[in-house]
């Protein structure tokens, strides 16, 4: 699993009570400038609407992956099974007023507000929607696990479907257009320069 270019956090649902979610966050470290931290967390499970308004998203709890990456604590990333119920106040889903796109907002338990999010695939894209790594120990805990290093088990796959799922499909259209943007500004100006030779000299 490799960390994305950029930090963020990636919510998706189903029509019929499933989610995925991804987030890689940084951490500055003021003592010690040079060692920042990163953290990605990757779980997926069922969620469902209550009555109050809320959104309760519980996951299964086998599957749910982190790494950690803290320099100068350890030589390598740390590697650990994660489990981690969300639950949000309420949410609204509307047509961003700006460009219209299908806008998401979700609010903590505390009602604070999180950064928006904004349809990027409907469908979306997820992986299957059902547990990956059965095992019956592992199904039946509630706690997530802190000490097992081991890697979910996908056939010649080594958590590849993953580290696509954490950074090339959620930044595959912002890539696309950045890049681009730059091919029409370098033939912007490789225009322009070639009208102004062609003016001089004829």
């Amino acid at each position: 699993m490799f960390e994305p270019p950029l930090t963020g956090f990636s919510y998706s649902f189903t029509d019929d009570g499933f989610y995925e979610v991804a987030a890689y966050r940084a951490g500055s470290n003021p003592a010690q400038p040079s060692c920042p931290k990163g953290i990605i967390q990757w779980q997926h499970g069922k969620y469902r609407k209550a009555s109050n308004g809320s959104l309760i998203l519980n996951p299964f709890a086998v599957d749910g992956r982190q790494l950690m990456s803290d320099p100068c604590s350890y030589e390598n990333a740390v590697y650990t099974r994660y489990q981690q119920q969300e639950i949000f106040k309420h949410y609204e889903v509307f047509p961003n007023p700006f460009d219209k796109a299908q806008r998401l907002n979700l609010y903590a338990r505390d009602g604070a507000p999180m950064n928006p999010m904004y349809l990027a695939y409907k469908p979306p894209q997820m992986l299957p929607t059902q547990t990956l790594n059965p095992t019956t120990a592992a199904a039946t805990s509630t706690k997530p696990s802190s000490t097992s290093n081991s890697k979910r088990d996908l056939p010649g796959d080594d958590d590849g479907l993953v580290r696509e799922a954490l950074s090339r499909k959620a930044l595959l259209k912002q890539r696309h257009s950045k890049n681009n943007a730059d091919r029409l500004w370098w033939l912007g100006a490789g225009l322009t320069a070639l009208g102004g030779v062609g003016y001089f000299c004829f």
